[in-house]
């Protein structure tokens, strides 16, 4: 049996239908692990939908910002589609609320304790350990089961921007939510700036790479992540980042967990021009 976790995949089924024909993966044998993001910006959000929903165990999957994106219009009255969004395959299809209710109840944190490994979309803020994350991810999942209109409401926005125990109601859920799905920079003191979406380089002081942070409360444990194209991947600070822009005409990214090899990628068309969240 073999462990992989795949970077971004965007609604670019064709790349991955390739890149799982690299890895010679077999449903009664191999498993999956999916850093979120399945849907928006390349062609074919519905078939990745589909192909892996049809996995079922055989897949673990944690939500991104394009996953709940998607959700939020489908299921709130204030969200609507953005430019450069390719969800409308999705939205009409005859199996669209089957599949919503099973993107709705995926996680946003995971981990395997047997492997030893986490998984998030984004990053964690430094005070969030693993135990933490789990936790506060099953606040938001809590939420999604009670009441998922009202927070997709009010997920939307930037603040509050840094972490504090007393935060409480929505403004915990969106920080939450915020630093699972979209943070890539923030500080020691757990303020995140969630407008800097380039290169480690690009940060300015006090702002560095959440995984850069010296003495993070996660640092003991391997976190794979994605949503950071322009990071690429990235192997180091005990982080496996995987979103090799797969959609922007870079790379789908495959990574073993199981064993220690190297990065399997297949080359990706351009869907979009480099620029989106």
């Amino acid at each position: 049996m073999a462990v992989y976790a795949i970077g971004d995949v965007q609604g670019c089924d064709e790349e991955l239908g390739q890149l799982l024909e690299r890895l010679r993966f077999n449903a009664d044998r191999d498993r999956l692990w999916f850093v979120g993001d399945l849907v928006n910006r390349g062609p074919r959000s519905l078939q990745v939908l589909r192909r892996v929903r049809a996995l079922r165990e055989n897949a673990i999957v944690v939500l991104g910002n394009h996953d709940l994106h998607l959700l939020a219009v489908a299921r709130s009255s204030g969200r609507r589609l953005k430019d450069g969004d390719t969800l409308d395959d999705v939205l009409s299809a005859p199996d669209r609320e089957t599949l919503l209710d099973w993107l709705e109840a995926l996680p946003l944190f995971h981990h395997d304790e047997e492997l030893g490994v986490a998984m998030v979309h984004a990053g964690l803020v430094p005070q969030w350990d693993v135990a933490k994350a789990l936790t506060l991810a099953a606040e938001v999942e809590a939420a999604l089961r009670d009441d998922a209109a009202s927070l997709y409401e009010h997920m939307y926005g930037d603040k509050p921007d840094r972490w504090s125990e007393s935060l409480a109601g929505y403004e915990r859920l969106r920080f939450i939510v915020n630093c699972m799905t979209r943070l890539r920079f923030c500080t020691p003191d757990g303020r995140v700036n969630l407008q800097i979406k380039g290169a480690p380089r690009e940060a300015k002081s006090p702002y560095t790479p959440w995984f850069a942070v010296p003495g993070r409360a996660s640092a003991s444990v391997p976190v794979v992540c994605g949503h950071w194209s322009t990071l690429g991947v990235h192997l180091e600070d005990n982080v496996r980042a995987i979103d090799a822009g797969c959609v922007w005409g870079g790379a789908l990214c495959a990574l073993r967990l199981d064993e220690s090899d190297e990065p399997v990628t297949v080359g990706c068309r351009t869907h979009q021009k480099p620029g989106g969240d």
